[in-house]
């Protein structure tokens, strides 16, 4: 049986790390190396059990909220295979475009199991959402009218709240003043009145502020300015909230020493926050729900990669057989992805000839890299290198500059088999779109 990461416990499972801190594998490096050397490089690999044992962690912490649901954010991880493992787990999907749509109606995931969080909606993805039983999670008051006008509003509306200047925010969603997401606090109240004149009789709250925020203190304060809201909301207009989305945004922990967030203690201090503001303003039950992505497949994934070129000039470079087009993280947004050694049998590396080098890709891009100046142990070429952190945001964010293929995706199953749940790109794909 495979072993299951908890990202709270510091200890490391077996197999090669970076020659300074340690961090753990989600599967076990032998492994990754026997893998590695019967299926083509680069690909990636979720860990089945591990994000069943984490979705299943996460409902019960919030098992006091009798409604509770965390919409996966289908964005994260967008294959099937992943997404079947969380419809199992009794979670919802959170989709943002018509092909997420699509990809919940191929798993049997329709209704309100589906919440359709976008911004910039053509007609036809709002319809294709309506028409699904998708919950509409608008983003901006003109949106009312023009989900009113060419599509029909249904009987539940849900809004997005952006509240404006808060404490920071960060590179990846920015301060949520500058976000393009979302309603005022002025628009948000208008829109629950017209809502309601126009006919909706159910209403939810949304809001997301951050993403990959490691301070549980966050979510526990964006609950309770959306308590307050409802309790507001509610006195101003006569509007009964039924549900409230928390968003997601929760972080992982991609440099070694660093904390995962207490999926228990964000619910403790939510219940508390519910107790003190909601309970006595006589609004329960209100239903709670999350739209986590990063966290819960995040840790779980791995993309594997070899070794295929040095270069010595002003600086050491290994050069692996992956690109930015498998991961662009670190390319992006300058991303601390760690990485592991492997060798070629998955054995501990001799951190003594460890020295600064950049993990670099083949794109004709300078920031076509996975590592800068990371000390890690002497690389030969063919050597198995480990990227952490991958099974969020990674596959999903590919593309095909340079022509470049997206790799293949595996799933490692409880029972210890291996099974591919996306095949590798061809290029027969990769001009498939070309006029004959």
């Amino acid at each position: 049986m495979p072993a299951v990461l908890d990202p709270n416990s510091p200890a490391s499972l077996s197999g090669a790390q970076d020659a300074g801190p340690v961090k753990p594998l989600p599967i076990d490096a032998a492994r990754l190396c026997e893998l590695a050397n019967e299926l083509p490089t680069p690909f990636h690999i979720y860990d089945e059990a591990g994000i069943r044992a984490n979705a299943r962690r996460l409902n019960a912490a919030f098992d006091w909220n009798p409604g509770f649901r965390e919409y996966f954010a289908v964005k994260a991880t967008p294959t099937p295979g992943i997404l079947e493992l969380f419809r199992d787990e009794g979670c919802g999907m959170d989709c943002s475009s018509a092909a997420e749509l699509m990809l919940c109606d191929r798993i049997g995931i329709r209704g309100e199991r589906i919440m359709f969080t976008s911004n910039n909606t053509p007609a036809e993805e709002y319809r294709l959402a309506k028409e699904a039983g998708a919950v509409l999670n608008l983003d901006d008051l003109t949106h009312l009218s023009y989900v009113a006008e060419r599509v029909g509003l249904p009987d539940t509306l849900c809004f997005r709240f952006n509240p404006g200047p808060l404490r920071g925010g960060n590179a990846i969603i920015g301060k949520p003043e500058d976000a393009k997401y979302g309603f005022t606090r002025e628009q948000l109240f208008d829109g629950y009145r017209q809502a309601r004149e126009l006919g909706v009789t159910r209403f939810g709250l949304h809001a997301m502020v951050a993403s990959n925020e490691l301070d549980p203190r966050f979510f526990v304060d964006t609950a309770r300015m959306l308590f307050a809201l409802t309790v507001d909301v509610y006195q101003s207009t006569g509007v009964r909230i039924e549900f409230v989305n928390l968003g997601g945004g929760i972080g992982i922990p991609y440099r070694p020493g660093e904390r995962a967030v207490s999926y228990e203690e964000v619910s403790a201090g939510t219940k508390a926050a519910y107790e003190e503001i909601i309970t006595p303003a006589g609004l329960d039950p209100l239903t709670v729900f999350m739209e986590n992505g990063r966290c819960m497949t995040g840790p779980y994934g791995v993309l594997v990669t070899k070794a295929t070129h040095h270069k010595e000039i002003y600086k050491r470079y290994v050069g692996v057989d992956a690109c930015m087009a498998n991961l662009m993280r670190p390319g992006m947004y300058d991303a601390y992805h760690h990485v592991s050694v492997l060798g070629q049998r998955g054995e501990k590396l001799d951190a003594a000839n460890a020295g600064p080098v950049d993990v670099v890709g083949s794109l004709c891009e300078n920031n076509d890299k996975f590592a800068i100046d990371r000390d890690l142990p002497a690389i030969d070429r063919g050597d198995v290198l480990a990227i952490h952190d991958a099974g969020a945001h990674g596959h999903s964010m590919g593309f095909q500059y340079n022509g470049k293929l997206r790799s293949a995706e595996y799933l490692l199953k409880e029972d210890g088999s291996v099974e591919q749940i996306r095949r590798a790109e061809t290029y027969d794909d990769l001009f498939a779109t070309l006029p004959s």
